[in-house]
């Protein structure tokens, strides 16, 4: 049973229907349901046990286990904490500027390279505030994004440093990675280690939440 907000209801029920369906299938069907038990020279119906799970329940059960609303700086987060097995989308690229090209760039290209080991997506539809927020109502885990320092200004004539930030769901914590090294530390992650760990070899990086 699991306890959802409007009262305990059964994920999964166990019947122990004993003999009396096989022997009721063999009455109408005039077969033999039994097995030889070569221990006792006896023959013995089954008992059967009947296990009977929905998936409709457990997706249910999944939601509002994850479900959070929190305040942040005067306002409401809402997040689903899924366990990173679970969440649907498991990382998002988001340009810092979309109306910087090689920004632009940049991050689509990482999007393709990271959609080959794990579900990801792009989006540059709003301020990355409210990015950060829309994936985080969503449930996915990481965001990685590209910004000016990591791509430089080619009208400047200054390189960029080729690192990107990745974003923590659940902590809101980022840090800064070379792009050489993200799907590793990703790997990392996804794998089951703790962010903490992964973090603390990694420069941390302020950002909006």
């Amino acid at each position: 049973e699991y306890h959802f907000p409007i009262g305990w209801s059964e994920l999964e029920g166990i019947a122990n229907r004993t003999d009396y369906d096989l022997k009721q299938h063999a009455e109408w069907s005039g077969k033999s349901l039994t097995y030889f038990d070569e221990e006792r020279k006896t023959h013995v119906v089954p008992y059967v046990i009947e296990p009977s799970a929905g998936a409709d329940r457990s997706l249910l059960a999944f939601l509002v286990d994850a479900y959070r609303e929190e305040e942040v700086r005067g306002e409401k987060r809402v997040v689903l904490r899924f366990h990173r097995e679970l969440a649907p989308i498991k990382i998002a690229v988001l340009p810092l500027l979309k109306k910087r090209p090689e920004i632009v760039e940049t991050a689509h290209a990482l999007r393709s390279r990271l959609a080959r080991r794990w579900v990801t997506v792009y989006d540059d539809t709003a301020a990355i505030g409210r990015l950060y927020r829309r994936q985080d109502e969503v449930g996915t885990p990481y965001g990685v994004t590209v910004d000016v320092q990591t791509v430089g200004d080619p009208a400047k004539a200054e390189a960029g440093d080729q690192k990107v930030t990745i974003r923590d769901r659940d902590s809101m914590e980022q840090i800064r990675v070379p792009i050489d090294t993200l799907e590793a530390v990703l790997g990392r992650l996804f794998e089951g280690d703790p962010w903490e760990r992964v973090a603390a070899g990694s420069a941390r990086a302020e950002g909006s939440g």
